[in-house]
């Protein structure tokens, strides 16, 4: 049999053996994996290499090895066993309908959407809701993610972005700092404490707001504390260890109940927010309609 024509499939059982044998670089412990015999497997590779026109596999000193022309045709058959994969899985997935995925920061899920979600769940008991966090964006084609709260401008290509929030920028530090040996009386009062920073895409945060400020942005480089979480800065704040730069999201919670303040007047509004993410063509599901209704209600409502 000669190579195969332009638009068909090779045998299905063939690509099978074909990937099985290449991740273990074993015929025989491909067999074992997909329940059939050694033979079996020899069968199908020769047969897809027929219909291949192509050689897939080597013999080097009792070691089987992959020929330049499978490495570059194996990843996209693994790709395509991985998509078959996902595919099945969502069919058959029973509690599609009432489970309700959103991944977002973990430092907002603590700080923002967790002490919101028991009303969610009192309002949509029919809805069950799985919190995942992640510092990446998520790709929505595995599936396995329903909506993503995202910090940005709303600008993602084939995705629905719904407006929930802006973050402003201010300094905010435990109560104790304002009447403490070097009181917080004025920005200018910064320059004596330690300032607390946040990495991951906040770095520049102090900086700007120094500006705003009118104060020299070079206060932002002296020595302080670093944290890679915001959640993380913003306890190191409630525990008294220096001032930082809160955002609105983060710290609107401690500041009403007095366990946080804020010591100058001066806010720095971001030219960016928060919003609920979701791909178009399952944005209007129900279970994620309830959700960004509800979402958007409660932010209005500031409950």
């Amino acid at each position: 049999m000669g190579p195969i024509m332009t638009g068909r499939l090779p045998s299905l059982n063939g690509l099978r053996a074909f990937e099985a044998a290449a991740r273990h670089l074993s015929f025989t412990n491909a067999a074992s994996e997909l329940n059939v015999t050694q033979t079996a497997i020899s069968h199908q590779i020769r047969r897809l290499e027929q219909e291949l026109g192509i050689r897939l596999f080597v013999r080097q000193n009792r070691a089987l090895a992959l020929t330049p022309e499978a490495k570059d045709y194996l990843p996209g058959v693994r790709a395509a066993f991985n998509d078959l994969r996902l595919a099945t899985d969502r069919v058959l997935r029973r509690d599609n309908d009432h489970v309700l995925t959103v991944s977002t920061l973990a430092s907002l899920a603590a700080k923002w959407l967790l002490p919101r979600l028991s009303a969610f769940q009192e309002a949509h008991p029919g809805i069950d809701v799985r919190i995942t966090t992640s510092t990446s964006l998520i790709d929505f084609k595995s599936g396995d993610v329903d909506a993503a709260i995202r910090y940005g401008r709303g600008h993602w290509p084939g995705l629905r972005a719904d407006w929930l929030m802006a973050d402003e920028l201010f300094p905010v530090c435990s109560p104790a700092l304002l009447t403490g040996e070097k009181p917080l009386r004025c920005p200018q009062d910064l320059a004596h404490h330690t300032l607390l920073h946040s990495s991951g895409g906040y770095d520049d945060d102090w900086r700007l707001w120094l500006t705003a400020a009118g104060l020299p942005a070079d206060i932002s480089k002296q020595p302080g504390l670093t944290f890679d979480l915001i959640l993380v800065t913003v306890q190191a704040a409630l525990d008294g260890l220096g001032v930082a730069m809160g955002r609105t999201s983060y710290v609107e919670a401690d500041i009403a109940k007095g366990r946080l303040v804020v010591p100058f007047k001066i806010a720095l509004p971001a030219d960016a927010g928060f919003y609920l993410v979701s791909p178009e063509a399952s944005a209007d599901q129900p279970k994620l309609a309830s959700f960004r209704q509800w979402l958007k209600a409660s932010l209005q409502n500031k409950t």
